[in-house]
C-alpha cells in the first residue's frame, strides 16, 4: 500500500487503487486526481516523485488537448466561437466548483481564500475570447507556440519592468524568442493569418497578466474558481453580440465541454498539484513540450501540414525561451 503522512497522522491509501486501476481505466483520472488534489492542497506529502511525474505529464497533455480540441471545433465549423468559449468557461467553472467543494468538505479546516480583484476574471476573459477566435484560422500547432512564446515573453517583460537584474543569457534567450515570434508571423506565403496571429498574441498576453495577478494567490485553485465563475457573464455577453453567428452541433458542444472541464478545470487544478512538486526552473521549463505535443497531435489528428518556417521557429522561441529559464539560475 501507498502511505501519506503528515505529522504523527498517517492515512494508507490501496496501491492497486492508484496504479493498477489508474492505468487500465480511462475513467480513473476523475476518480484519483481529486482525491490526489485534495492531500496536496491539505500539505500531505507524497513519499516519491512518481505522483509529481504523472501529474505534470498529464498536465501538458491537457494544455495541448485545449489547442487540439479548439480547433478540431472551430477548424469544422462544428460550432461558433463564441458559444464555444462560453461553454468552454461554464463548464470549467462548474467544474472547479465541485472540485472546491469537494476539497472543502475532505479538509477539516480549510484556509480562506484570498480576496481576488475583477481585474483577473477581465484577463481571463480577454484570453479566453481570443483564443477561441483565433483558432477560426490558425492551426493547432502554431496557435499554441504563439500563446506559449507569448505568455513567457509577457511574463520576462514584467519581471524586467519591475526591476529585477537580467542576466546576459536571460537577454540572448528573450531577443532569440522575441525575433523566432517575429519570424513566425511574418509576412510570406508560410506565415499564419494575420488576423489570427494577431488574436493570438492577445490571448498570451491577456494570459500572462491572468497568471501574474495570480502569483500571490494563498489557494490557486480557489483563485481560477472565482474567476472562471466571474468570467462566464462577460462570455454571454459577447454571445449575444454574436447572435447572428450562432451555429452549433453535438459534436462542437462535446468538444466545448471537454475543453472548459478536462482541459481546463481538471488541466488547471492538476497543474496546481504538480507545482508542489517542481522547482520553478522544472516548472518553467517542462512547459516547452505543449507546442511540440500540440503540433503532433495536429499532424496526428488534424492532418495539419509541418512547415519550415514553423521548425526554424519553434526553435527560436522554444530554445530562447529555455535559455532564458536556465540563465536565470546559472
Amino acid at each position: 500500500s501507498t502511505t501519506f503522512a503528515k505529522g504523527s497522522n498517517r492515512v494508507h491509501m490501496c496501491g492497486i487503487f492508484q496504479y493498477d486501476w489508474f492505468v487500465s481505466s480511462p475513467l480513473s483520472s476523475l476518480m484519483t486526481i481529486p482525491l490526489n488534489i485534495c492531500f496536496l492542497e491539505a500539505g500531505w506529502e507524497y513519499p516519491s516523485q512518481l505522483h509529481t511525474v504523472l501529474l505534470t505529464a498529464l498536465t501538458l497533455v491537457a494544455f495541448a488537448a485545449n489547442s487540439l480540441l479548439t480547433r478540431m471545433a472551430l477548424g469544422n465549423e462544428s460550432i461558433d466561437a463564441a458559444s464555444f468559449m462560453t461553454l468552454r468557461l461554464g463548464s470549467g467553472a462548474i467544474f472547479l466548483w465541485l472540485l472546491a467543494q469537494f476539497r472543502r468538505a475532505a479538509i477539516a479546516d480549510p484556509p480562506t481564500p484570498s480576496p481576488t480583484k475583477w481585474t483577473a476574471a477581465l484577463m481571463l476573459f480577454v484570453y479566453a475570447v481570443t483564443f477561441s477566435f483565433s483558432y477560426l484560422q490558425l492551426a493547432a500547432g502554431t496557435g499554441a507556440l504563439i500563446l506559449f512564446g507569448t505568455v513567457q515573453v509577457t511574463m520576462i517583460t514584467a519581471a524586467l519592468y519591475q526591476g529585477e537584474s537580467p542576466r546576459p543569457l536571460e537577454w540572448v534567450g528573450l531577443l532569440l524568442a522575441l525575433v523566432g515570434l517575429g519570424y513566425l508571423v511574418s509576412p510570406g506565403l508560410a506565415a499564419p493569418p494575420l488576423v489570427g496571429a494577431i488574436l493570438m498574441v492577445i490571448a498570451g498576453i491577456a494570459w500572462g497578466g491572468y497568471s501574474l495577478l495570480g502569483r500571490s494567490s494563498r489557494e490557486p485553485v480557489a483563485y481560477t474558481t472565482i474567476n472562471f465563475i466571474r468570467a462566464v457573464p462577460f462570455a454571454l455577453g459577447v454571445s449575444l453580440v454574436t447572435l447572428s453567428m450562432l451555429h452549433w452541433s453535438w459534436r462542437g458542444v462535446g468538444l466545448a465541454i471537454a475543453s472548459g472541464v478536462f482541459a481546463s478545470g481538471l488541466g488547471y487544478s492538476l497543474w496546481y498539484a504538480a507545482l508542489k512538486g517542481l522547482t520553478a526552473t522544472r516548472a518553467a521549463t517542462v512547459q516547452l513540450a505543449v507546442p511540440i505535443l500540440a503540433a503532433i497531435a495536429g499532424i496526428v489528428w488534424l492532418q495539419e501540414a509541418l512547415s519550415i518556417r514553423l521548425i526554424i521557429s519553434s526553435a527560436m522561441i522554444l530554445g530562447g525561451i529555455g535559455i532564458a529559464v536556465l540563465g536565470r539560475h546559472k
